[in-house]
């Protein structure tokens, strides 16, 4: 009854396969080994357009260093102040970026208000040298708060953004989640709504640890690509024995498996949540559109889902162990291998209680 993260379960077999499989003989490294070409051809394909693809280990090193190649040092990267660039990265993308600023922005369920996007746009850099200039737009697709942005939502900041002249980031760590759950196509979902640069995960969709950062219209980016090649190797993130990334990159997006893999966790999800719904004293905070829930629990079932073994995170994790006294909000996340008997099994204590 593990709900921590789809961070916590392992990689999917067929993903482990592919890596035992590229293991074998001697390959050429840091990224011209056959696979990676055989990687970048199917993305282009997936997502219908050409492209350029880059390889790295973590969502965090693959977010910074992509705002670092899309921004100037003097840059803002507009985002939502729960994002993971800002909330859960140590100062990463403001490393790499050498001291690019992260402007915050609010809205509900983690996703950005249009209206505060428009007059932070308006009013960032007004004040010429004196002040960073509007650089980037970082959207995250599932949000924080597990919330969906459609392709039309993501095309009205993404039109805001470009006529400001900013560049557009996708942190796309469960993209393959918002994928399914809003049934549409990765290019609708990616470069149609205006994104620039999609970093697609794959290390919480059953990955071991491999994340592709994504340049769309490469003529247009060729600069940026030439700087991303440089700073993934100064920033020690251009792995030598690659076709272990590549490997893993390869299975996944195979026979549509990332997809697969997605639409179990979001239906382990929605599984849970319906059962939470049905317990008296729980309340579901959010929508539920993709594979995360944020609940709040009655003290009391959460002390005895504690004690029968189920682990999850107090959220915010500042709470103490009691709430409020009367309840304690909490996250919950599936994941691909989140199982029916697991998830009864933690619905079975928490209408115990």
């Amino acid at each position: 009854m593990y709900f921590t993260s789809d961070n916590a379960v392992g990689a999917a077999p067929e993903i482990l396969d592919a890596i035992i499989a590229a293991n074998a003989g001697a390959l050429p490294s840091y990224g011209a080994e056959p696979m990676m070409a055989a990687v970048e051809a199917t993305i282009a394909g997936i997502f219908e357009t050409d492209c350029r693809v880059f390889l790295v280990s973590t969502g965090t090193a693959a977010n910074a260093l992509a705002l670092a190649s899309l921004s100037p040092p003097w840059g803002a990267v507009f985002c939502h102040r729960f994002a993971h660039i800002e909330v859960d990265e140590c100062g990463a993308p403001e490393f790499f970026g050498g001291g690019l600023k992260l402007a915050l922005l609010d809205g509900a369920e983690g996703k950005i208000d249009p209206s505060g996007l428009r007059d932070a746009l308006r009013a960032t850099g007004a004040g010429g040298v004196h002040q960073v200039q509007p650089a980037v737009l970082s959207l995250t697709n599932v949000t924080e708060a597990g919330a969906l942005y459609s392709a039309d939502e993501l095309s009205v900041l993404a039109a805001m953004a470009r006529d400001a002249g900013c560049a557009v980031h996708l942190d796309g760590t469960r993209f393959a989640n918002a994928l399914v759950a809003a049934d549409a196509s990765p290019a609708d979902m990616s470069w149609r709504a205006g994104v620039d640069v999609l970093c697609l995960g794959a290390t919480k969709n059953g990955a071991l640890a491999a994340e592709a950062v994504i340049f769309f219209n490469p003529q247009r980016q060729a600069d940026r690509i030439a700087e991303f090649e440089y700073r993934r190797k100064r920033g020690g993130h251009l792995i030598s024995k690659s076709r272990m990334l590549s490997s893993q990159m390869a299975a996944y997006l195979k026979d549509d498996l990332w997809l697969s893999l997605a639409r179990r966790a979001n239906s382990a999800a929605t599984r849970l949540a319906d059962g939470l719904r049905a317990i008296d004293g729980v309340a579901i905070e959010n929508s539920v559109d993709a594979n995360m829930l944020f609940v709040h629990l009655p003290v009391a079932v959460h002390r005895a889902l504690l004690a029968e073994g189920a682990r999850y995170y107090l959220e915010p994790p500042s709470q103490t162990d009691d709430g409020d006294g009367h309840r304690v909000r909490v996250r919950l996340v599936a994941s691909f291998s989140t199982t029916e008997s697991e998830i009864d099994a933690f619905l079975a204590i928490a209408s115990g209680a």
